[in-house]
């Protein structure tokens, strides 16, 4: 059985893409109708499982969101501490992790050649339907709105969600073609050799 292989070039990444998550919240946040605030962070889980890959994507949301329950203010609007696990916006953080997992799945399913619409299908499906498939249960339980109205209530997020999207699909197959060492091993354990360049097509 293959198992999932991690150098320090891939801490460093993982690293690197929590960080963005975080730098991603510092503008702040703003909310309309809804207790969630509206933030640019999903763009960065969103190009964590696009370039990371599912296992070390969803790694970097497990150190940020580690970081943020013992107490680091790196949520949008300087939020931070174990309160944030059990408020409104505690599905969508949940979703981080699974949602950063299935892009990477579907981005880079099988080790194949990296393909835009692959890869906007993968952002799509991870960055909005899981999180939001997280997100919008928890959200009606916390808040005691009906799911209907907390899912209609959510809509307001779709517009610039599907902006992040096309921004994370741009970004993703830019970086490919222009550093595809970045890319290696992005599957998951054994998909690639070392130093193998990534397919983009």
């Amino acid at each position: 059985m293959s198992r999932l292989r991690i150098d320090a070039t891939d801490i460093a990444r993982i690293a690197v893409f929590a960080a963005i998550v975080a730098a991603l919240g510092l503008p702040g946040a703003f909310s309309v109708l809804g207790a969630v605030p509206i933030t640019a962070q999903t763009l960065g889980v969103m190009l964590a499982g696009a370039i990371l890959g599912p296992w070390r994507g969803m790694l970097s949301m497990l150190v940020l969101l580690a970081l943020v329950a013992i107490g680091l203010p790196l949520l949008s609007g300087g939020r931070g501490g174990i309160g944030v696990f059990v408020g409104p916006s505690a599905g969508y953080l949940l979703g981080w992790i699974v949602g950063v997992f299935v892009i990477g799945l579907i981005v880079h399913a099988g080790g194949r050649r990296l393909r835009w619409w692959r890869t906007a299908l993968g952002v799509f499906v991870g960055g909005i339907g899981v999180i939001y498939a997280f997100g919008i249960p928890v959200q009606s339980l916390v808040t005691r709105l009906p799911l209907g109205e907390t899912a209609l209530q959510s809509l307001v997020f779709v517009p610039g969600d599907l902006v992040k999207v096309v921004l994370a699909t741009v970004i993703t197959m830019t970086l490919a073609r222009a550093y595809p060492r970045a890319f290696r091993n992005a599957a998951g354990a054994g998909s690639t050799r070392p130093g193998e360049p990534a397919r983009i097509g």
